[in-house]
């Protein structure tokens, strides 16, 4: 699934730089006010941090929401605490686009994450200059040697990557890579199984020097309350804020968040 998911981003961009070739791409970045801090508005804090997430559908769960005005659903975000957005924008399996992002980018002060299967530079260039803040890496869909390339790219351009693992083999590379937002998903992207115990058993292998992110298996405030004991600094939620009232479940799972987290994981 994950390299199907990747193939079929990449030949997506393809076809895009037959018509926007590389070097628009890269003027157009360049041409971008500088990103925003994403570092600093997921800080750690007393109280987890949420990054609510515009989502249209996914492979294991099928359509979710039509969200025909995404820039819409991202300002309730906003009204409701979110930290930052993540736009999905692979286009096949997510009903994404880079006109979604670009349309929140356009809308919210808060930075904004191109969630897709990015593996070529290309693809990176294409997120700064559609506004992007983040850009999400996965580390079980890239050799080493691209893993770094792109890692190094985002810095360059401004743009803060966020490392996903599902295992604890990858967060090794995570961390020996450096990387400042590390995100676990408990969605097995190859299987699309989750595993929602997954976070708790590799979060103190996280360095403090990065922000802890967990991913996926969020329905319910006690799912954040879940994830903040086990020391996630972060959550990113999506199925659950599209298919409902998006401020109201936004900030029932901020009150389910809202401890601090001592040495261990404990609140």
């Amino acid at each position: 699934m994950l390299a199907d998911l990747t193939a079929g981003a990449v030949q997506d961009a393809e076809k895009r730089a037959l018509t926007r070739p590389l070097s628009v791409v890269e003027r157009e970045a360049a041409e971008r006010p500088a990103a925003r801090n994403a570092l600093a508005a997921l800080a750690p804090a007393d109280h987890v941090k949420i990054i609510a997430e515009v989502k249209r559908a996914s492979p294991s769960r099928g359509a979710l929401a039509a969200i025909p005005d995404p820039a819409l659903q991202a300002s309730l975000y906003e009204q409701g605490g979110a930290s930052a957005i993540s736009v999905l924008t692979e286009e096949r399996r997510f009903g994404g686009s880079l006109a979604d992002l670009e349309a929140v980018t356009s809308r919210v002060a808060l930075p904004v994450l191109r969630k897709d299967f990015i593996a070529t530079p290309y693809q990176v260039f294409e997120a700064r200059a559609t506004g992007a803040d983040l850009v999400l890496l996965i580390v079980a869909g890239l050799t080493q040697k691209t893993l770094t390339e792109l890692h190094t790219l985002i810095l360059e351009l401004g743009m803060t990557p966020l490392v996903e693992t599902h295992s604890a083999e990858e967060l090794e590379v995570a961390i020996d890579l450096g990387a400042d937002l590390i995100g676990v998903n408990a969605r097995n992207l190859h299987t699309l199984e989750l595993d929602r115990d997954l976070f708790a058993r590799l979060a103190d292998r996280i360095p403090d020097t990065a922000i802890k992110i967990a991913e996926s298996a969020v329905l319910a405030p006690e799912d954040v309350t879940r994830y903040r004991e086990a020391g996630a600094d972060v959550v990113l939620i999506g199925e659950a804020l599209v298919t409902g009232d998006a401020v109201a479940t936004l900030r029932s799972f901020l009150d389910a968040g809202d401890m601090p987290i001592t040495q261990g994981g404990e609140s």
